[in-house]
């Protein structure tokens, strides 16, 4: 079946949330231990993590999880257009200057944009409209930063040419119990990859980002601009008491202070915890039965949903959601409907 265009899947003036991954040419280990040079690469996905943190700070995108493995990568993005409509046309310019500098530092880092950059910018309304639609877009945000490492790990490497594959996946969530799935898929990649044994150990990923900065919170009160999550969408949500709107970032660290799940950061690692432990037929990794539980039991037919986290991949393509709630929607343009394969469908199916 070919694969939808991505403007048929995601509508630049809708919050929309999207499960990206991005491989490395032929699927070789450029971000990682490679078996074949005897090299390990593992700095680069340091380089993705700073990029990472400055395009939180300046996109009007939610960056919601993501996991760095040896020969690809994970990202859980939310596109906020609703967060960009507040920003003004010279806040508008001044952060897209920010990622797109014009001049740089002696250590390689954007210098704050002049007033006559940001006029260049501002001062025409075609061009920052259009610098608008940008700045809520996944495909930008992985252009760029996709663009950048393999400038960088080609110069590295003295070679030129493709870095990562053409075209990045990109899968659009559509419901609450999709994207617990995803998250979870996502922070347990590496655990799956038996790269780790547990959450903690899990290096380059957003769970050990917060579990950081849980460890670090409780031993020194820090600001949550300095926490080692301040980058990364809050996980808790309150749909009843939470405030309403952009939530615009009050720390300027990240796009939006509102967060994606309806549940605490400490039941969220609970269910990852749990989920880690349990036996994937087919999957190598997993979380020693004898390390000590943190977790309480789920109220979710387990078998149901470790095959539902550990083969997300495998089980969505384009739309990842229920079946009551993919059915009804269609392309943007050509009015398609969204294929949903049958496991997946039985799957959605159990989970309450």
């Amino acid at each position: 079946m070919v694969r939808l265009a991505r403007s048929e899947v995601f509508d630049p003036d809708e919050i929309a949330i999207a499960h990206t991954c991005s491989r490395t040419v032929r699927r070789c280990f450029l971000m990682g231990d490679d078996p074949f040079t005897g090299k390990n690469f593992d700095h680069r996905k340091t380089w993705i993590e700073q990029h990472l943190m400055h395009f939180a700070q300046n996109f009007s995108v939610d960056l919601l999880g993501y996991s760095l493995l040896s020969n690809h990568m994970h990202l859980i993005l939310r596109t906020r257009p609703d967060v960009v409509a507040t920003w003004s046309d010279n806040e508008v310019a001044r952060r897209w200057m920010m990622i797109c500098p014009h001049r740089r530092d002696d250590d390689g880092l954007p210098l704050p944009p002049t007033e006559p950059e940001i006029r260049s910018i501002a001062g025409c309304p075609v061009k920052c409209a259009e610098i608008r639609r940008r700045l809520s877009s996944v495909s930008w945000w992985m252009r760029l930063l996709c663009q950048r490492v393999a400038l960088r790990a080609n110069r590295e490497d003295e070679e030129s040419g493709h870095f990562f594959q053409g075209r990045f996946h990109a899968t659009r969530i559509v419901d609450e119990a999709s994207l617990l799935a995803c998250a979870a898929y996502v922070d347990l990649n590496p655990i799956r990859a038996a790269m780790a044994e547990t959450l903690e150990q899990s290096d380059h990923t957003s769970v050990q980002r917060r579990i950081q900065s849980i460890t670090a919170n409780r031993s020194n009160c820090i600001p949550a601009a300095k926490r080692r999550d301040s980058f990364l969408t809050p996980v808790t949500i309150d749909e009843r008491s939470g405030e309403i709107g952009p939530c615009v970032s009050k720390s300027g660290k990240r796009c939006s202070d509102k967060g994606f799940l309806p549940m605490s950061l400490e039941d969220y690692l609970e269910m990852l915890d749990w989920t880690a432990r349990q036996i994937a037929p087919g999957k190598s990794g997993r979380t020693p039965a004898d390390t000590p539980s943190v977790l309480k039991r789920l109220g979710l037919d387990g078998t149901t949903w470790c095959e539902l986290v550990s083969d997300f991949g495998r089980l969505f393509c384009t739309v990842a959601g229920r079946p009551e709630c993919v059915d009804p929607l269609r392309s943007l343009r050509t009015h398609r409907r969204y294929h949903l394969r049958r496991r997946a469908r039985e799957l959605l199916a159990r989970v309450d």
